[in-house]
């Protein structure tokens, strides 16, 4: 699976444990129209996939879902979600991928008034 959106927060590195357990945090801001922010955890060796990416650039990510089942003291049983990264890359924009600047609205045009309603339009539409 994958998500794509501009990049929020970039987190430090966090040590867990004696076994020195990794982990680092990302969150993206989703581009649609309530837009989310996604937070997804990288771990072990992947944290230092994030050491190149800063706020407000656009990626995409590469998830998996992960779920656990966790039994309380009091005997409950409890589950939790997290959402995993496993690949990040940059994404470029229209406008940045195309190197152009952008187009202006329609208003901007002058209307064409040199039309001649004579002359033969041969489209098939």
């Amino acid at each position: 699976m994958e998500v794509q959106g501009k990049v929020k927060m970039v987190g430090e590195t966090q040590t867990f444990g004696n076994n020195g357990f990794r982990k680092r945090e990302i969150v993206l801001t989703t581009d649609e129209q309530y837009p989310q922010h996604i937070m997804v955890e990288f771990v072990q060796d992947k944290t230092d996939l994030l050491n190149n990416f800063k706020v407000g650039q656009d990626v995409k990510v590469s998830i998996n879902l992960r779920g656990r089942e966790w039994t309380n003291p009091q005997g409950e049983v409890k589950y939790f979600n997290s959402i995993q990264g496993w690949r990040i890359e940059g994404v470029q924009t229209e406008q940045s991928a195309a190197g152009m600047p952008p187009v202006p609205p329609a208003e901007a045009f002058q209307p064409a008034d040199n039309l001649n309603e004579e002359d033969h339009d041969d489209l098939p539409f």
